[in-house]
């Protein structure tokens, strides 16, 4: 099984539910997607306007995404509900939404398009199951879009390439002091790891037409000379080595900055290839590389963490621009150690990672707008890999990535995390009483907020990015329930509901589409006009079948959950 990703270090939920616009479809025999949700639409409002007309498509209208109330004589409250998160949990000084004095909002440079229809935000699954499956473990992922595994197999949504499944990758084993294909990128054999790297992305990505995301995970050494310390430095005393070797001429100093320059020209050449020719061969796969960008404010235990990446970090991340270019997606890690555990600054944390991906995605000056980020986490700790997140935890993970205006998160696994049927009972049990509600709760809010205040064409974002601001449904108007296998919200939003996410988020318009933040007015009306769409009658025979499923599936019940609000 493959080896961890990250070796480096690395809250109470609300109610809500939602309804699948579209059944459960398979890429492939071993990469599933859940069902799509469509939010359900929203109680009338006592908001009134000047006008009485229905507002056109084109400016008030929801988005494309179908928009159904669920209307039946059973009281919403009656539903059995699963648990939610709470609002801000871990109030900050550094990230106090109340604050009174607030930079003017700068303007979001337009992005790349959801990876999946009226999907802004989206979480995937991939943990191995190999061992779970051979005890008989069941584990319920239909909260997830994408699911896939990190072992060796083909034709996945997720395609993971460690070390020894992309190209000739040239690294030192440390463990056995081995040099592997030349050992430092400026020995390697470009031509012939270009050659085994097409041959080996034919083998993992077996569809040419699919849509998925390509993550290349190498960790060796870093393509910026002054990045690789601690045992990294190996890589730079080759370096120098192999300089002098081939001119004897070269005083240590000339050698070190002669092994620096051929060192990064080598390392940007293996990398952007392969970028290169992924994104040729697999045009509708995000290709990227695991940990890039990274922020490394890794001082948490350190008094008055604000979590901000330095300038020197910035200034290092501007110089791999070529990096930014050739991506079509960034994936960051925000890997949680146990001492963040219902930590305030694990949020910080988060949010500067993922905030320095967005500023990085932006840099290149391309017509498809900036690169979706992708964040990777993890449902366990690090360094204590049989303690799950609590609810308060995934806010900080999960739900920042959210707000703060990720694309998607990605929950990786290592096989060493459940390699038994203790640990893999746990991971089920997790998934039905936390992981899954806070992960419905989150996707659903995501879509709610970008249909009504977006327009559709746009992502929810934090006006400020470090504000305590969630997307969270309100538990006073929806409800989270599992039926016939999937998680499903079911509720309608009210006109407040709609205004607290206009307090709190703004919106970056996907490529090409016009997403001006809708105003009070705006939402009033876009509010009506989903109360005008004849879908009364399909709405009280949806509700009639989900109350029927519910006296015949088993719906786990947990009152421990608290309100969140938005």
């Amino acid at each position: 099984m493959a080896p961890p990703l990250h070796a480096h270090p690395r809250s109470t939920l609300s109610k809500m539910s939602l309804h699948p616009a579209q059944p459960q479809t398979s890429v492939s025999p071993t990469s599933t997607f859940s069902s799509s949700y469509s939010v359900l639409p929203p109680k009338p409002s006592s908001f009134s306007t000047s006008s009485n007309n229905p507002p056109s498509t084109g400016s008030t209208s929801p988005s494309p995404v179908t928009f159904t109330s669920l209307i039946s004589k059973t009281p919403l409250a009656k539903l059995p509900p699963v648990p939610l998160p709470e609002p801000s949990p871990f109030p900050t000084k550094e990230s106090n939404p109340h604050r009174s004095k607030r930079p003017p909002l700068r303007p979001l440079p337009h992005t790349t398009g959801p990876l999946f229809k009226h999907q802004p935000f989206t979480v995937s699954w991939n943990i191995p199951d190999l061992v779970c499956k051979r005890y008989n473990i069941s584990l319920d992922t239909s909260a997830f879009k994408g699911v896939a595994t990190p072992a060796k197999v083909p034709g996945q949504f997720l395609s993971l390439f460690y070390t020894d499944r992309l190209g000739l990758y040239p690294h030192v084993d440390l463990v056995g002091r081995k040099q592997l294909y030349g050992g430092i990128p400026q020995r390697g054999n470009l031509r012939a790891s270009m050659n085994k790297a097409r041959a080996d992305i034919t083998y993992y990505i077996t569809s040419k037409t699919s849509r998925g995301l390509a993550v290349i995970d190498w960790e060796e050494w870093r393509p910026l000379w002054d990045r690789n310390w601690g045992t990294k430095r190996i890589y730079q005393l080759l370096s120098v080595a192999h300089a002098m070797q081939t001119n004897r001429s070269l005083t240590v100093e000339q050698a070190t900055e002669k092994a620096k320059q051929r060192f990064q020209v080598a390392a940007r050449s293996l990398m952007s290839g392969m970028l290169t020719m992924g994104r040729a061969m697999r045009p509708n796969y995000l290709w990227g590389f695991y940990l890039f960008p990274n922020c490394y404010n890794y001082g948490w235990l350190e008094p008055g963490y604000s979590g901000r990446c330095s300038k020197e970090v910035r200034r290092q991340n501007d110089e791999l621009l070529w990096l930014w270019e050739s991506s079509t997606a960034l994936y960051p890690s925000v890997y949680l150690q146990a001492s963040l555990a219902d930590n305030p600054r694990a949020a910080l944390m988060v949010r500067n990672r993922v905030q320095e991906a967005l500023r990085v995605s932006s840099l290149p000056r391309r017509s498809g707008g900036a690169a979706p980020v992708f964040v990777y986490t993890r449902p366990v700790f690090v360094d204590q890999n049989r303690r799950f997140l609590s609810q308060g935890d995934l806010v900080s993970t999960v739900g920042e990535s959210a707000a703060v205006g990720a694309s998607g998160a990605v929950l990786w696994g290592a096989s060493a995390d459940y390699d038994n049927q203790a640990s893999c009972e746990s991971l089920s049990s997790y998934l039905s009483s936390t992981l899954n509600p806070y992960v419905t709760n989150v996707s659903a809010a995501a879509q709610l907020c970008s249909s009504f205040l977006c327009r559709g064409n746009g992502r929810c974002v934090r006006k400020h990015y470090n504000s305590n601001h969630y997307l969270h449904l309100n538990p006073d108007s929806f409800r989270v329930v599992h039926i016939q296998r999937r998680y499903l919200a079911l509720g309608r939003a009210t006109f407040a509901d709609l205004k607290a996410l206009s307090r709190g988020f703004t919106c970056q318009c996907y490529r090409g589409l016009s997403c001006t933040p809708r105003t009070p007015r705006e939402l009033a009306k876009a509010l009506r006009f989903s109360r005008k769409q004849g879908l009364h009658q399909k709405a009280r025979t949806l509700n009639k079948a989900a109350l029927d499923d519910m006296q015949q599936a088993s719906i786990p019940k947990d009152n421990t959950g608290k309100n969140l609000k938005v």
